[in-house]
């Protein structure tokens, strides 16, 4: 591709670029690695921090800081609604906030397939751009490798979040005691079915989008407003709702109860989770939360929430009974164990 009809394609004017794929040498440290990354990494994401250019990035903190890593390896690298930078971002950003953080710094490592598109690459570049404005968190610090052919992927991202301690946040599963109620942020399974619809070449009506997001802003609000009567957070990715509530179940010692009607799913992609033999449950989100509140606490809880997303939901409330186990109550009323998922129903979802 022509670097004009890239810079017409991404919206956005390119720099010279060197190469039309990623090689060997962009990955060796010497000119062309310095020729990526100042035309490339450290043009688009520049900040104050970053342009210094350093192996690492010298941090004011005032008080308790919570720190996350994850590392991302989706296939494909771009899915309706985001690609693999945007989740690379939000990720980390939302594992801040499910500690009660405000997100600050982030650091972005990426590991590039030898024959990576150039176009590509940037296509995902720009998708962290945005992503990191639209959070408000930049790339302070980073690190660039290049593997042989056939030995990765297109491209594998980490990222490292740090953020400050919410003042009012005490996140903790042991806080959570039977009667609290338990809310969702918004509907369940969409990234999970998008990444699907992608792979199998599935078509529906109208395009289901993955809900990757930044999820910062909800929940500072949750927090500023109900403090220490927010005992748990925690945003059901891989595994998806079914994953987390068994997590709580376990580390807390208590029992939950959902109930199915009230768990929010679009038509689309709760009829694609029929059609493909898939439980919602379980199925990958990466823009929205669970948060267990104080049962005072819910209604103004769900307000705050709605304001976010209209969807949002309490779905269920922790109990004495059935110690360590999550039970659903049936849109039909009957009633099943929702267990730990035994297995992976959908390989390489983030």
């Amino acid at each position: 591709m022509s670097q004009q009809k890239l810079s017409i394609r991404l919206n956005c004017p390119l720099p010279k670029l060197d190469f039309d794929v990623i090689t060997l040498g962009h990955g060796s440290g010497g000119v062309l690695t310095h020729r990526l990354l100042d035309t490339g990494v450290f043009n688009v994401l520049k900040n104050d921090l970053l342009n210094e250019q350093h192996d690492g990035a010298v941090l004011n903190f005032n008080g308790p800081v919570a720190f996350t890593t994850d590392s991302y390896v989706i296939t494909p690298i771009f899915f309706p609604g985001g690609n693999i930078g945007e989740l690379a971002v939000n990720g980390s950003v939302n594992d801040l906030a499910m500690c009660g953080a405000i997100p600050q710094y982030l650091s972005l490592s990426f590991i590039l397939e030898e024959g990576l598109r150039m176009d590509e690459f940037w296509e995902v570049l720009l998708g962290i751009k945005k992503a990191s404005e639209e959070a408000g968190v930049p790339i302070v610090t980073g690190d660039t490798k290049v593997v042989d052919k056939g030995k990765g992927d297109k491209v594998f991202i980490n990222t490292t979040g740090l953020g400050r301690l919410h003042p009012k946040a005490n996140i903790h599963a042991n806080r959570v005691k039977p009667g609290d109620k338990i809310l969702v942020s918004g509907p369940v399974a969409q990234h999970g079915v998008a990444i699907l619809s992608v792979r199998q070449g599935l078509e529906f009506e109208t395009t289901i989008t993955s809900d990757t997001k930044p999820l910062h802003q909800p929940v500072l609000k949750l927090l500023d407003a109900l403090g220490e009567d927010v005992k748990f957070l925690r945003d059901p990715t891989r595994g998806g709702v079914a994953t987390v509530l068994n997590e709580l179940a376990t580390q807390s010692g208590h029992g939950v109860e959902i109930i199915q009607k009230e768990i929010p799913i679009s038509e689309q992609v709760e009829g694609a989770c029929e059609m493909l033999g898939l439980d919602p449950l379980y199925v990958a989100n990466e823009g929205i939360f669970l948060a267990i509140v104080s049962e005072s606490k819910a209604a103004p809880a769900l307000h705050i929430l709605r304001n976010f997303d209209p969807l949002a939901s309490i779905i269920g409330e922790v109990t004495h009974d059935h110690p360590r186990q999550v039970l659903q109550h049936s849109r039909i009323g009957g009633r099943r164990i929702v267990s730990m998922l035994p297995g992976e129903q959908l390989p390489r979802i983030c």
